[in-house]
């Protein structure tokens, strides 16, 4: 059997200013990266308004369930059907692909190419961002030690330095040391780059005028009268500006079959909002019939932050919504270990029903019409694969196998059509969770108890002292960005299935006003990931002048 990076790399490419020519775009607004990708110029635009369609999941297990293969093979097939289709996905973050986790290029036969260059360096977009936040913070240290004119409290400082890769020795350090010249002593963290709020800016900024105004007044530390410094207040902004220039225009790449996928941006959504950039969303719905994309993990987290936060700050509003479930993440939400999940258990998989129960009502609490995906796994057996498919349909729920990582597009002709119908029937009534003008204990708490089922929301000290002091500062109307494990429906990972009489808790909140929310921390969120015992990169090399290794 190939491995993905051998399917990629035997794949046909073409030029990438044919593809753009395939949406309508003139080389003229192409900047070339190589003869397979490029950047397109945010004066770019078509004049279609496509239908846009969100790929979201059920709670995944740590391997993940094949939401971006899904994604990819969907938009193949809608261009196998004659549909001029664009894709809208995330860049990976180069930290897990070293790690554990792997890329986000899909897999199989539906995947994003040059795949290498993907999951790799790209465009040079993350290190622009890297860039651009860690001049924030060498300019906040370098301010204090020169003088302290902001009146900076030190203790007070909230923005972290980051780093595209997983290094847990970085989480905590203290730095200043080695003498006077050395800057001021402090204790200080490091972040992965997709949970920097410079990630979050760039991917909800409309413009460059607007990623201006984000950056003004992105909150960086607190004054000794505990105050919010800004950027705007250190006079970087331009120098911002500056740096992600380029990084702001929206990366263009194909599929295997050839459909043009716009890759820009990639927040974590367990820390982050999990979604592609607003500028290659709607880009991508300027020049398509049909866009489709992606949120990060599961409905609980990436759905709700793309309609919550997203959709209201670009003002879009989605048709309808593609469900992913598989049968090894269903089972281990009825019990099966991890180890044993290649076993056939249709019992446990009727239990792990509920999982997927609890995400279809909240895209119905969203208005929205929807298509359960059942992602086909090698592992899948014909009894449980008709399990799954009776309970849908005896329930009322559009189901539709997909086998795209077998198939590519043709695996996903019927998704298509049924997603078609969804969007035909004229079900769509999209509303938001909560309101703008809720306080923020308010908004939080109909996340919790509408879209995780919890039946308690409780707050520590520390998160109703910070919840006041964010309302005083005039931010009560920010939206809300929760923070919480991907693999459980509450804040406990080790809580699967469909937890019911749990409370979720809320350790902290933290402004991210340039992103504009706030971010609501429950559980034990790490921001900095960890390598596992052996890590991917053991396994990658170069032969030859090719790359090996590489999933």
């Amino acid at each position: 059997m190939l491995t993905d990076l051998e399917i990629a790399q035997q794949a046909e490419i073409k030029e990438i200013v044919d593809i753009a020519k395939q949406l309508g775009i003139s080389k003229d607004d192409l900047e070339t990266y190589g003869k397979y990708k490029a950047k397109v110029s945010l004066n770019a635009n078509g004049d279609k308004k496509a239908k846009l369609i969100l790929v979201t999941a059920i709670n995944p297990t740590p391997a993940g369930e094949g939401k971006s293969t899904t994604t990819i093979g969907l938009g193949d097939a809608f261009h196998k059907l004659g549909y001029k289709t664009c894709i809208a996905l995330r860049e990976p973050s180069f930290g897990p692909v070293l790690g554990v986790k792997g890329g986000a290029a899909g897999g199989g036969y539906a995947q994003v190419i040059p795949m290498e260059d993907i999951n790799l360096h790209f465009t040079g977009d993350f290190h622009a961002i890297a860039t651009a936040n860690n001049t924030v913070a060498a300019v906040l240290d370098n301010h204090i030690y020169q003088g302290n004119e902001l009146h900076i409290d030190p203790t007070r400082v909230v923005w972290h330095r980051v780093i595209d890769m997983n290094d847990r020795a970085l989480r905590n350090c203290v730095i200043g040391m080695g003498g006077h010249n050395n800057g001021v002593v402090r204790e200080d963290h490091f972040d992965i780059v997709v949970a920097s709020e410079i990630m979050a800016i760039l991917c909800l900024a409309s413009d460059l005028d607007d990623l201006r105004a984000r950056l003004d007044r992105t909150v960086v530390a607190y004054t000794y009268d505990r105050m919010p410094v800004t950027i705007k207040d250190l006079k970087i902004t331009g120098a911002l500006m500056m740096i992600l220039k380029d990084a702001i225009c929206p990366n263009l790449v194909q599929t295997l079959e050839h459909t043009p996928c716009f890759i820009h941006g990639g927040p974590f959504a367990n820390i982050a909002h999990g979604c592609n950039s607003v500028i290659a969303t709607k880009k991508a719905m300027s020049y398509s019939d049909y866009t489709i994309t992606e949120a990060g993990f599961g409905c609980d987290l990436g759905a709700e932050k793309f309609f919550d936060i997203k959709c209201r700050e670009a003002n879009l509003t989605p048709s309808a919504v593609v469900i992913v479930a598989t049968i090894r993440a269903l089972k281990m939400h009825g019990g099966v270990l991890k180890e044993n999940l290649n076993t056939e258990n249709v019992e446990a998989l009727k239990l792990g029903f509920k999982n997927l129960e609890k995400h279809i009502e909240t895209v119905k609490k969203f208005g929205l019409p929807y298509v359960v995906a059942i992602n086909r796994f090698t592992s899948d057996t014909e009894a449980e694969l008709k399990a799954l498919e009776d309970w849908s349909r005896e329930n009322g729920h559009p189901v539709s196998l997909s086998e795209v990582w077998a198939k590519g597009g043709d695996g996903a002709i019927d998704l298509a059509k049924k997603v078609i119908a969804a969007i035909d029937s004229n079900q769509n009534e999209f509303k938001f969770i909560y309101e703008t003008n809720d306080s923020i204990k308010t908004k939080i708490t109909k996340i919790c108890k509408e879209v995780y089922g919890a039946a308690n929301v409780e707050f520590t000290q520390d998160a109703k002292n910070q919840i006041a002091r964010l309302t005083k500062l005039g931010f009560g109307e920010s939206l809300v960005c929760m923070a919480k494990t991907q693999y459980s429906l509450s804040d406990n990972p080790k809580l699967l299935g469909r937890p019911e009489n749990f409370t979720v808790t809320i350790r902290s909140v933290t402004p991210s006003i340039g992103a504009g929310f706030i971010v609501a921390l429950s559980g034990d969120i790490i921001r900095m990931p960890g390598l596992p015992k052996e890590p991917a990169a053991e396994k990658m090399d170069i032969v030859d002048g090719k790359i090996v290794g590489l999933f």
